[in-house]
């Protein structure tokens, strides 16, 4: 117990002289840096003179305008005048239009198919090689001679509508549609054939 009472007074005297020592120097320090000087007010600011008064020129007045009198205007009526007499000219009527394109003739019996037809084995082989297919829908007229021309046709490829026109035109042969006297005429038809890739 002696032996941590004196561990105990030791470091309370270490402790005392380190405190007292480093408090000591550092009031010497403060003591030395600190410097005093005098402060001397400032003086007012003396006021600016006023600039002077700007010299004064001599302009001349601006010149006179005269206004020119006003002009008397008299009117002259003059009573001689004679009338004008205005003629209206009548204006051409327009041309009658043009008659009107004669109508086909009525059929009374239709256009029959005696032989002609498109099966697969006519597929285009340039169609078969792009892999294209799709419905034709083909419009075209049977003559009075039973054979078809003027064929259009849409819906597939270019390629394939145009081979449908083809065979159409080709192979195609109707009994030509008759009128009610029994006349051959023409008639429009529409073909619909749908092109399958073969297997």
């Amino acid at each position: 117990m002696v032996s941590i009472g004196l561990v105990v007074l030791l470091h309370i005297g270490v402790g005392y002289a380190l405190v007292t020592g480093l408090a000591y120097d550092a009031t010497k320090q403060v003591f030395e840096d600190l410097k005093t000087f005098d402060v001397e007010e400032e003086k007012p600011e003396e006021p600016e003179e006023p600039p002077p008064p700007p010299e004064k020129l001599d302009i001349p007045p601006p010149p006179k305008v005269t206004i020119p009198p006003p002009l008397n205007v008299t009117q002259v009526i003059s009573t001689n005048v004679q009338p004008v007499t205005i003629t209206p000219t009548a204006v051409p009527a327009p041309p009658p239009p043009p008659p009107a394109p004669p109508s086909p003739p009525a059929v009374a019996t239709r256009a029959v198919l005696r032989s002609g037809g498109i099966t697969d084995d006519d597929y285009p082989p340039s169609a078969t090689r792009n892999e294209e297919s799709g419905t034709s829908i083909a419009r075209y007229t049977v003559g009075t001679d039973g054979r078809a021309t003027g064929c259009s046709a849409s819906g597939a490829s270019p390629a394939l509508d145009a081979e449908t026109c083809k065979l159409i035109e080709r192979r195609f042969r109707f009994k030509p549609a008759k009128d009610a006297a029994g006349n051959a005429v023409t008639e429009p038809k529409t073909q619909r054939v749908t092109w399958r890739l073969p297997k």
